[in-house]
């Protein structure tokens, strides 16, 4: 059936080729499911109907049985009475009916066969759609699987992704540079500082050289 060779087609095909065959696959596997189910419910009417005219026919051959043992019965009635004209005209009634029932009989078994291969059938069918409906969900989780690994793969293969690193590299280097110059303007404050206190030093020490020779021009100390 058609609907089985496109569930077959899209089994073997990966999700990537489903894809590429259609806009959403998610779609394409539910529609899929609606047409077997549709379909298993039309055959399950068929055989419905089948079953009804099997029962009609098997119907028909237990009448034509019942009547031809009546009008066997009959004949022997008849023939026990001592009426053999009417036993004949009860065979013949009898084999009218004798050759009917070989048509009912031919029927029915037609029917009964039919019948049991349309049961096969729809058994068939109703195990392919449980088939269908249990790979349906792992068809569309990996076809979501797919979407989320092309959306990942996007994003880090993307222009932008690449320029937000390329200017976190710049601002790195920015504050790097910060940093140094922070740096360099500790140290040379730290150096001016050392040098003030030389001066300072040295300041002092003159000034107490000054107030010693006062001291000791006072005294008369050569």
């Amino acid at each position: 059936m058609a609907i089985f060779e496109r569930l077959s087609d899209l089994l073997k095909a990966n999700v990537n080729d489903m894809l590429d065959k259609a806009e959403d696959p998610e779609k394409m596997v539910k529609q899929i499911i609606i047409d077997m189910e549709a379909q298993v419910n039309s055959a399950t009417q068929a055989l419905g109907a089948a079953m009804g005219s099997e029962k009609q026919a098997l119907k028909q051959l237990e009448s034509a049985k019942a009547a031809s043992e009546d009008w066997s019965k009959k004949a022997k009635t008849a023939l026990l009475a001592g009426n053999e004209e009417l036993a004949k005209k009860a065979l013949a009634q009898k084999t009218s009916v004798d050759g009917d029932l070989v048509q009912f009989q031919a029927a029915y078994d037609s029917m009964s066969m039919q019948v049991g291969q349309l049961k096969d059938q729809v058994r068939q069918l109703k195990s392919k759609l449980e088939e269908a409906r249990m790979k349906q969900n792992m068809l569309i989780a990996r076809s979501k699987m797919a979407d989320a690994q092309k959306s990942v793969s996007t994003s880090l293969n993307s222009t932008d992704s690449t320029s937000a690193f390329t200017k976190l590299d710049k601002m790195e280097q920015k504050v790097n540079a910060k940093e140094a110059e922070a740096q360099a303007f500790t140290e040379m404050a730290g150096e001016n500082t050392s040098l003030e206190d030389e001066f300072e030093a040295l300041e002092q020490t003159s000034a107490v050289d000054d107030e010693l020779a006062k001291l000791k021009a006072e005294l008369g100390i050569a």
